[in-house]
Formats: C-alpha cells, structure tokens, sequence
C-alpha cells in the first residue's frame, strides 16, 4: 500500500512539474487607439 501511495505522490509531482515548468512569458502588444479629433466650433446653426 505504501509503494501505491508513493507512486502517486511521483506521479503528482511529475504532473505538477510538467504543468508549471514549461510556461513561457507572453509577450503581447497592444494596438492604441487612434485619436479623433474634436469638431470645431462654428456657430449653432451651419
């Protein structure tokens, strides 16, 4: 039982290690928006 036990803590632990190893940082590049330009006043009534 105890040998049962132990290849489960192995294989859990190999999981654990495949999972969390291989993650690499993204590198994400963000697009900004482009800026509009506001109207001019020109009077109330064009």
């Amino acid at each position: 039982m105890f040998k049962s036990i132990k290849l489960f803590a192995v294989a859990g632990l190999v999981t654990l290690v495949a999972a969390c190893g291989s993650q690499e940082e993204e590198f994400v590049v963000v697009e900004p928006e482009p800026i509009s330009v506001e109207p001019a006043f020109t009077g109330k009534y064009k």
